[in-house]
């Protein structure tokens, strides 16, 4: 039997992959984050189905539940938001079922980053503008960052930078870039991107983190930061030049 490592997406049901759906459907057992899953993504589970809600179990407990439900012959659906490949603690969980001898498979799923660009109607990667996206997000009371990939230190490329997990922070976020992107960069922050509930805010690193308090967002946002946001005045790609089919 298999676990099933599938990204939920960044909160609409329809941008769920095909073959997560499936997954999920064929799944005696799924596990997932109540806090970030939306319920939709729960109703292709089958009618029996043991469904176990992780967000507020610790990771042991995760692993015994995933290896209880192997050893009684099920599949499992482990469902993470976004795409599993970034910020969704994966890792750990892999490194246990390896030690386990539990086999496991990854599904993507739309990441929260590209949910935020589609809200905001922009192409991340502009001709001559910024060809870079830098994901990463801030400490504090997450696992420390390690050593060079600082704010400060990422930040001397002055490349798009889309940050996750980071938004109640705001204000260091901000003093952190000032430097390197100066007061006119702009910013944009994109809460619940995909969900009904979708916040996007749209300023400058000296206006943003004013916007981010008078709007309340403190969770599930991710803020991109560069020169791409505004961008109008740039070549057109070579990708689809008349000189690359000659």
């Amino acid at each position: 039997m298999t676990i099933h490592f599938i990204g939920a997406g960044p909160g609409a049901a329809d941008l769920m992959t095909l073959r997560g759906r499936d997954l999920i459907a064929a799944s005696p057992v799924c596990l997932y984050a109540g806090s970030l899953v939306p319920p939709e993504v729960l109703t292709w589970c089958p009618a029996d189905a043991r469904l176990i809600d992780t967000a507020s179990m610790v990771l042991d407990d995760i692993v015994a539940a995933m290896a209880a439900a192997h050893a009684e012959g099920h599949d499992v659906a482990r469902l993470h938001s976004g795409d599993p490949s970034v910020f969704s603690a994966m890792a750990e969980q892999m490194r246990r079922l390896d030690a386990l001898g539990i086999p496991y498979r990854v599904t993507p799923g739309v990441p929260a980053f590209a949910a935020a660009a589609a809200a905001l109607n922009h192409e991340l990667t502009v001709p001559a503008v910024g060809q870079t996206v830098i994901l990463t997000r801030t400490s504090a009371r997450a696992t420390p960052m390690p050593p060079g990939e600082d704010l400060a230190t990422l930040g001397r490329s002055r490349a798009t930078i889309v940050l996750h997990l980071a938004v109640q922070r705001i204000d260091q976020v901000v003093a952190e870039l000032l430097p390197n992107y100066g007061p006119d960069c702009p910013v944009a922050v994109v809460a619940n991107a995909s969900r009904p509930d979708e916040t996007v805010l749209r300023g400058t690193l000296t206006t943003i983190a004013a916007q981010v308090v008078a709007a309340g967002v403190r969770r599930t946002a991710v803020i991109i930061v560069g020169r791409t946001l505004t961008a109008a005045s740039f070549p057109d790609s070579h990708l689809y030049s008349k000189s690359r089919l000659r």
